[in-house]
């Protein structure tokens, strides 16, 4: 976790050096990326596809067993229209303090308020509009600590 917040500061401190306008991303890959393209960066990265979890036509599931998070890729005509990571935590205190971590180091990185409509204990809902594109964070402890991390181009919203 202390990995996933370093890595959240370090490209904060990118964006904010760079003067330009950079295109929507996912965690320094570009949506423009085709999905052969994106799926190699992730294998270098460490991951490997989850190839029972996969549909061959729509999404790919990348797995790295040093991170507590799987990545779904959805696409169509091998363009990325969808990214979103799955955290595996144990309880709903460390999925809650996750979600706050995770919020808060977006809001520095994006230098944006989320829109949230939905602030309950077990049930949290952050949206971000990065200009591109949209970060979506949803915390959903109901019986399964669940939170999901969802990056959606907006190119690909039409």
């Amino acid at each position: 976790m202390k990995k996933l917040v370093l890595a959240l500061v370090a490209v904060a401190a990118l964006c904010a050096c760079q003067k330009e306008h950079t295109p929507f991303n996912y965690r320094g890959l570009a949506f423009s990326l085709s999905v052969d393209q994106f799926v190699d960066s992730m294998i270098a990265r460490g991951f490997a596809v989850d190839s029972v979890a996969s549909d061959s036509g729509n999404t790919v599931v990348l797995a790295n067993p040093a991170e507590h998070y799987r990545v779904l890729a959805a696409f169509k005509n091998q363009q990325l229209l969808a990214i979103q990571e799955t955290y595996t935590l144990s309880t709903n205190d460390s999925t809650r303090r996750m979600w706050q971590e995770l919020r808060d180091g977006l809001e520095k990185e994006l230098n944006a308020w989320p829109d949230c409509p939905i602030l309950k204990d077990d049930h949290k809902e952050a949206n971000f509009d990065t200009g591109d594109g949209f970060i979506s964070l949803l915390l959903e402890n109901t019986y399964k600590p669940t939170l999901t991390v969802r990056y959606t181009n907006k190119k690909n919203e039409k």
